[in-house]
């Protein structure tokens, strides 16, 4: 297990993109079995062979839902997962450390996961990430709400037709886009999904930022017009941004 520079309690930018830039879901499927990684793999106890025994136990639910099997031990989160995004080539996540060594073990698990399943299912070999996951504490109030953005709405306003400079010009329909987005977490947010992978509970710093909508869409729009991330966050849309 890597040694990390942060602690329980820690919140952390977490992100990885494709070997040489390349696709790291293919399609829906993938991307399915990204939201199930983020579930079934943050957990102290780690089941041999977990996703055998899921589509054993669930039957057609294992492709719609997220459930947590009663012959299971009680699930016992080691990170809390306050916010992601998945994108074709890369993801990013926004974690709490809830366990020491929580982030490194649960990432350890989510990226073996993704890879084995990715290498099986194409009958590729080697690695599917560039290297290990890259991670960033956050250390200031500025730099988690640009991060709220930069991770939960920028992201998926690249995926709007047209891309940004179209979302910025139909900002409201935009958002709504982002908010709809099956494979970010704002989809939990906006409770346009019901998926039990982000920690919703009181201390969740997230919930704060966004309980005012029509606030963080302001706040939103304005960075995004304006390119008001703080230095650390323009760095990693350097890194990321394909």
């Amino acid at each position: 297990m890597r040694k990390e520079n942060f602690s329980v309690g820690s919140i952390v930018h977490v992100y990885n993109r494709g070997n040489r830039k390349q696709e790291i879901v293919r399609d829906d499927k993938d991307r399915w079995y990204f939201l199930q990684a983020l579930y079934y793999f943050n957990n102290g106890f780690s089941p041999q062979n977990p996703f055998q025994v899921l589509k054993k136990e669930l039957g057609d639910d294992f492709y719609t839902k997220l459930i947590w099997p009663d012959s299971w031990h009680e699930r016992t989160p080691i990170v809390k997962i306050l916010a992601y995004v998945l994108k074709d080539n890369h993801f990013h996540l926004l974690l709490e450390e809830l366990k020491e060594g929580g982030i490194s073990k649960f990432m350890k698990k989510f990226g073996n996961g993704l890879t084995n399943r990715f290498n099986t299912r194409y009958k590729e070999n080697g690695q599917l990430f560039q290297g290990s996951y890259k991670a960033k504490l956050v250390d200031s109030d500025n730099y988690l709400t640009s991060l709220s953005t930069y991770i939960q709405i920028k992201n998926v306003l690249e995926l709007y037709p047209g891309g940004i400079k179209k979302a910025l010009e139909n900002f409201d329909r935009a958002y709504d886009f982002a908010c709809g987005y099956k494979y970010g977490s704002m989809a939990i947010y906006a409770k346009k999904e019901d998926l039990p992978i982000l920690y919703l509970g009181e201390d969740n710093l997230i919930i704060d930022l966004i309980a005012d909508e029509k606030e963080f869409k302001e706040v939103s729009k304005d960075q995004l017009l304006n390119l008001a991330f703080d230095e650390k966050t323009m760095i990693l849309k350097d890194l990321i941004d394909v």
